[in-house]
């Protein structure tokens, strides 16, 4: 029998289960591995859940990245530029590319027998995906965008909606201000009221068909505010607007206006700043989860040592060295490891897809700008989680066992 095979058999048997303080540590152990692992699940998918779901909402405002007018600026007063066909369909081609259309957005106030407030009027045409304002609508349905006759319908946040006093099917008017003209009035339709739980861009934006920004700013078929482009993968933003970015310059032409590429984590820096932090938290807990598992395997481990002093001074006496010893009892320790990490896995994962399909426990969607704890399962994240643990606590449990090298077999063969 190979000396690997030895190793491997030993800490087989030291795992026979036995009473007294061993087996009591052993238990204990393992519990506070599994329990730390489902701690550290949770929290990862919980802080994983959060920054999807932000990022998605921001993204569902304004796309992933925008391209506008050099001298409009982040001003509502957007200046227009000329649709580029070329420029479009080279769009479609940078890595990364989900979907792209035009936008159009005119600022105005809504304007109540009892109160007034001051919007973002954002036209989308018929290729616009509505999903994001879908999955928020609380009333009502969605504008028509597209149809032959254009048709003077908007929708409102939940927000403005309780400040107004308005709801669906009502007429509203809004008043835009002209420079150098005269302030233009037009009436549009309430058909569905929508809430993302972002206060502030809710209380701002009101979606409906391009051709009507277009008809009140006094802008052609052809002028827009921009375009949004979207990508399916947020990780890679800043190489997907660079290669955005290379693709406005080689097609602009001489006489258009002078473009920009703004992505979402330049439009909301604090906001990103703050989905950050959370990583620092999940550090902290981690950290924190692993001490304790570690603490906990180390006593467990000790104890187990003491109590088999007297067969590692006969193995040793037999011929076994120091380092097969050591990885005799590191085998064992890996052993409780995987058990316990096995638990811990299936407790933390089973109790985020509770959380998940059920919605058990909610947030005040004021502070956290969402109404239920989010939660995301990615199986990268997991496999990484669960190897690092692993590693990390089996090779920190070498330290533990350098005290068989200070055990000797001609006494400890006498030891009762």
């Amino acid at each position: 029998m190979s000396r690997v095979n030895t190793e491997f058999f030993l800490a087989r048997r030291l795992a026979g289960k036995s009473g007294g303080r061993r087996n009591v540590m052993v238990t204990i152990a393992t519990v506070t591995v599994a329990i730390s692992i489902a701690v550290m699940v949770i929290s990862m998918a919980v802080i994983m859940g959060f920054k999807r779901e932000i990022s998605d909402k921001l993204v569902g405002f304004g796309g992933h990245v925008q391209i506008t007018a050099v001298s409009g600026g982040n001003s509502l007063e957007t200046k227009p530029i000329l649709r580029n066909n070329e420029l479009e369909s080279a769009l479609t081609q940078v890595q990364g590319f989900k979907s792209l259309n035009a936008f159009a957005t005119k600022g105005g106030i809504i304007k109540t027998r009892d109160a007034m407030q001051g919007v973002m009027l954002k036209g989308v045409d018929s290729d616009y995906d509505w999903s994001f304002f879908a999955d928020n609508l609380e009333e009502g349905e969605l504008p028509a965008v597209g149809d032959s006759v254009v048709k003077r319908e908007i929708i409102i946040s939940r927000s403005l909606s309780r400040l107004l006093q308005i709801d669906v099917g009502d007429k509203i008017e809004m008043m835009f201000i002209q420079p150098d003209a005269s302030p233009r009035r037009s009436q549009f339709k309430i058909t569905g009221i929508y809430n993302s739980g972002f206060e502030e861009l809710d209380m701002m934006v009101v979606p409906t068909d391009i051709r009507n920004v277009q008809r009140i700013a006094g802008w052609d078929d052809n002028h827009i505010s921009g375009y949004e482009v979207d990508t399916y993968d947020l990780d890679d933003l800043a190489e997907f607007s660079e290669d955005t970015y290379q693709i406005v310059f080689e097609n602009q032409k001489p006489d258009d206006e002078n473009l920009m590429v703004v992505n979402i984590k330049q439009r909301f820096p604090q906001m990103f700043d703050w989905l950050n932090a959370h990583d620092v938290n999940a550090a902290v807990i981690i950290i924190i989860m692993l001490l304790v598992s570690l603490l906990n395997m180390i006593s467990a481990l000790l104890i187990i040592l003491l109590e088999r002093t007297r067969m590692i001074g006969v193995l040793k006496a037999l011929g076994m060295n120091n380092t097969s010893l050591q990885k005799m009892f590191l085998i064992r320790s890996a052993y409780l490891i995987v058990k316990g990490m096995i638990w811990g896995n299936i407790i933390g994962i089973a109790l985020c897809l509770i959380q998940k399909y059920t919605g058990l426990v909610t947030l005040d969607q004021t502070g956290y700008f969402l109404s239920e704890v989010p939660i995301s399962l990615g199986l990268t994240w997991l496999l990484w989680l669960n190897a690092g643990s692993f590693l990390l606590i089996v090779t920190l449990l070498t330290v533990p066992t350098l005290v068989i090298s200070r055990i000797k077999p001609d006494t400890t063969i006498r030891y009762q």
